[in-house]
């Protein structure tokens, strides 16, 4: 029973990982403009961080080190440097498109201009840091994220062409706008997978403590956590493309558009729902990241760090993740656009693949590490078409933002 529950909030965390702003936005621009033909990307994405959120759970439970701490011990300083700082940069504006999003949701409620509330978001994101402890954190903020499913029950209710949408899982050629097609694409695989949520996800398995024995708990985690949240952002995508698609609203250029949605079946508490998926979804991704990036240069450098630890023991840990909230929240202050933000960020987290995953491939492979639970044949061939993927991404990035990302 005790196992069995905790797959149970491992999933609600795993959902409340996966499903933030770069999920939410890139599903609903992609839903508007193609309808279901990019469900393939969203299916792609879920099963590449499948794949790699069970490899950095196993890893951390036998290794007992996070992919950080593994990648400096194994490689040294020097070579982590490469991913520290390719990922810290990402991670940076995915954090600042998250606030964006809650900066947003708050407009929504509130009709107080998104610029407005950027610092008391990062400020109340601080607080629960500084103050909360990472039970807190992993499971309190993702069970809050359940309220996503409207989007299920939404898909659902309006009866969409199953047919249709299972065809789409096969890439197809689009039809109309190439270059913004293979650009939302990328930004679908961007949105999947972030090496923030492995990362992340590693450090999680360290701080409760994991070891050999969780290796099934992890296994079923990954699998169903992720496929859960795949399949909240397929709903999304139906959505948008049986409500926005076909009432002609094809271009997304702007976060409210969003709330009509879930507006024709749910009437007025359709829009409290996004509201509050919107809102909860980016906090928890606001305060997950804002932890990352103090796990990713704490374990670079050595120091001590933990979120369960008071903040006079760990000061270093400490300042980093209240400078990296607190200057992330500068750029929504002075009215960056959040939705060109979240898709434009989530293009180059998919660009940045390669950076964290080829090290990572060779510590999966590490008799001094790994021992018996060494990757597989298919683990192997996973991590391989997720770095050929990423390498592809890296290269079509910048051409597709120019011609089709506007």
């Amino acid at each position: 029973m005790k196992k069995l529950l905790e797959i149970s909030l491992g999933v609600v965390t795993s959902v409340g990982g996966f499903l933030e702003v770069g999920s939410l936005a890139t599903a609903a621009q992609a839903g508007a403009l193609f309808h279901f033909q990019l469900v393939w990307a969203i299916l792609l994405g879920t099963i590449c961080i499948i794949f790699l959120v069970e490899m950095a759970g196993r890893f951390a439970a036998v290794s007992e080190h996070t992919i950080a701490d593994g990648i400096r011990e194994r490689f040294g300083f020097n070579a982590f440097l490469w991913p520290l700082v390719s990922t810290l940069l990402v991670n940076f504006l995915v954090l600042s498109a998250e606030i964006g999003g809650v900066s947003i949701a708050a407009e929504l409620a509130s009709g107080i201009g998104f610029q407005w509330w950027a610092l008391p978001v990062a400020f109340i994101a601080w607080l629960l840091l500084w103050k909360g402890t990472f039970g807190l954190i992993e499971k309190g903020v993702s069970l809050l994220g359940l309220v996503t499913l409207c989007f299920v029950v939404a898909a659902v209710i309006l009866k969409p062409d199953w047919t249709r949408v299972a065809v789409s899982a096969v890439p197809s050629l689009p039809h109309h706008d190439t270059a913004t097609y293979w650009f939302m694409a990328v930004s679908i695989l961007g949105a999947s997978i972030s090496p923030y949520l492995f990362m992340f996800y590693s450090a999680g398995a360290i701080e409760d403590k994991w070891d050999k024995s969780y290796l099934g708990i992890n296994r079923a985690i990954a699998g169903l956590g992720m496929s859960f949240g795949g399949t909240i952002s397929i709903a999304v995508l139906i959505v948008a493309a049986l409500v926005l698609g076909a009432n002609g609203i094809t271009q997304v250029d702007d976060y409210h558009q969003l709330p009509l949605m879930l507006t024709p079946v749910f009437g007025f508490w359709g829009f409290v729902l996004f509201v509050a998926s919107l809102g909860i979804a980016c906090f928890g991704a606001t305060v997950e990241i804002a932890l990352q990036q103090a796990y990713l240069v704490a374990q670079g450098f050595g120091w001590n760090w933990g979120e369960d630890r008071k903040p006079r023991e760990d000061p270093g840990f400490t300042m980093l993740y209240t400078v990296t909230i607190f200057a992330a929240a500068i750029p929504i202050a002075l009215g960056l656009d959040p939705l060109k933000l979240t898709i434009f960020s989530m293009a180059l987290t998919a660009a940045s693949l390669p950076l964290a995953v080829v090290p990572f491939l060779f510590l999966l492979n590490d008799r001094s590490y790994m021992g018996e639970h060494r990757n597989g044949v298919i683990s192997n061939a996973a991590v391989l078409f997720i770095i050929a993927l990423g390498f592809i991404l890296a290269v079509v990035t910048i051409p597709l933002q120019i011609f089709g990302g506007g």
